[in-house]
């Protein structure tokens, strides 16, 4: 098997607490967990997926909430018999 090194530059703070949390899953080093992720992503026995996050502002937040009190306090909440009545009430409000 021809070897190659990786070298991979970080935060030493980040390399001694992945390195931590390596030893404490069982693995004798950071290098070896490593070594097990990069053999399981390049055979597709592991995916990875990244998701963005989204963080409301305030002024949404309360308007949400204010949305929610509405609902349950049963304010602005409209029923409709059909999509006939649904254009009529539709067009009334506008």
């Amino acid at each position: 098997m021809q070897k190659t090194i990786l070298q991979v530059p970080l935060n030493k703070a980040l390399k001694d607490e992945a390195e931590k949390e390596a030893l404490s899953q069982g693995f004798s080093s950071l290098q070896e967990a490593v070594r097990i992720f990069l053999n399981r992503l390049a055979t597709r026995k592991m995916s990875i997926t990244f998701e963005e996050t989204t963080q409301l502002s305030d002024s949404a937040i309360s308007r949400y909430n204010k949305t929610l009190d509405d609902i349950e306090q049963g304010k602005n909440i409209y029923s409709v018999k059909d999509t006939d009545d649904l254009v009529k009430q539709l067009h009334d409000a506008s």
